[in-house]
C-alpha cells in the first residue's frame, strides 16, 4: 500500500479577480522509502501540493489519503494530532525555537507526543549524532550556522519516526558545501531509517540526488520520472 495517494486533487483559490487553479487534477502515489523531488517553475503548484500532502491546507476537490486516512475528513484538532504523529516538516526558514538548545528543539515534538523524558533524550542524541552535531547538542540556534540549523531541523522532523518528511525548499538559504552535506545526511537517513522524503525544490543539486522527479506546470503533473 502507498504511504500517500492523491486522487483527483484540486486546489482553487477564489479570492482573486480570476480563480487560480493552483492544483489541477493531480493523481500521484508515493511509496515508503522514496526520495522524491517536486519540481517546476515558480507558481507551478509545488508548495501548494506539499501543503495539501501535509494537511496544512484542504483541497477544493479530491482526496489526500495517508495509509488509509483521508486528511480532509479529519477535523481541526484531529488533523493537527495526525500531523504531529505521522508527518515531519522541514522548511526553508528552519523554524527552530530560539530559546531552546538543539537537543531541546528535537525533543520538543516528542514532548508534544507525551513521550517519556528518557526516550526523548535518547532519540534526540541519536539523531544529533546522525546529522553530525552531537557536540552541539547544548547550543541554541543563534550559535549555529545556517547549515547546522537546517540539520537540526531535519533531525527534529525525524524525531517522532514519521511516515514521511515534507521539505519545502530546504536548501534555499544554504551555500553549496552546506547543501551537499545536508543532502548526503538526508539520503543516509532515508536509507538508514527508510524514511520517505518529498521535496519541493528549484535546486538542481536536490534534483541530482532525487530518485524520482515529479514535474509540475500550471498545477498539473506533466512528467513523473523514476531515476535509474
Amino acid at each position: 500500500m502507498s504511504v500517500i495517494e492523491t486522487i483527483n486533487l484540486y486546489k482553487t483559490y477564489q479570492d482573486t479577480a480570476v480563480p487560480v487553479h493552483a492544483i489541477n487534477n493531480v493523481n500521484l502515489k508515493f511509496e515508503k522509502g522514496e526520495f522524491t523531488a517536486l519540481v517546476g517553475p515558480s507558481g507551478c503548484g509545488k508548495t501548494t501540493l506539499l501543503n495539501l500532502l501535509g494537511g496544512l491546507d484542504k483541497p477544493s476537490e479530491g482526496k489526500v489519503i495517508i495509509e488509509g486516512t483521508v486528511l480532509s475528513e479529519l477535523n481541526g484538532k484531529d488533523v493537527i494530532d495526525f500531523r504531529l504523529r505521522n508527518i515531519g516538516f522541514v522548511f526553508q526558514a528552519y523554524n527552530l525555537i530560539p530559546v531552546l538548545t538543539a537537543k531541546e528543539n528535537i525533543e520538543f515534538i516528542m514532548e508534544l507526543q507525551d513521550k517519556p523524558k528518557e526516550e526523548r533524550e535518547k532519540r534526540a542524541l541519536e539523531l544529533l549524532e546522525k546529522v553530525g552535531l552531537k557536540e552541539r547538542a547544548n547550543n541554541r540556534p543563534g550559535e549555529l550556522s545556517g547549515g547546522q540549523q537546517q540539520r537540526v531541523a531535519v533531525a527534529r522532523a525525524l524525531a517522532s519516526k514519521p511516515k514521511f518528511v515534507l521539505a519545502d525548499e530546504p536548501t534555499a538559504n544554504l551555500d553549496s558545501a552546506s547543501t551537499e552535506n545536508l543532502l548526503d545526511i538526508m539520503l543516509a537517513l532515508n536509507e538508514d531509517e527508510n524514511t520517505t522524503f518529498i521535496f519541493a525544490t528549484h535546486d538542481a543539486r536536490v534534483m541530482k540526488k532525487a530518485r524520482r522527479i515529479v514535474t509540475l506546470d500550471d498545477g498539473k503533473v506533466i512528467k513523473d520520472e523514476v531515476i535509474k
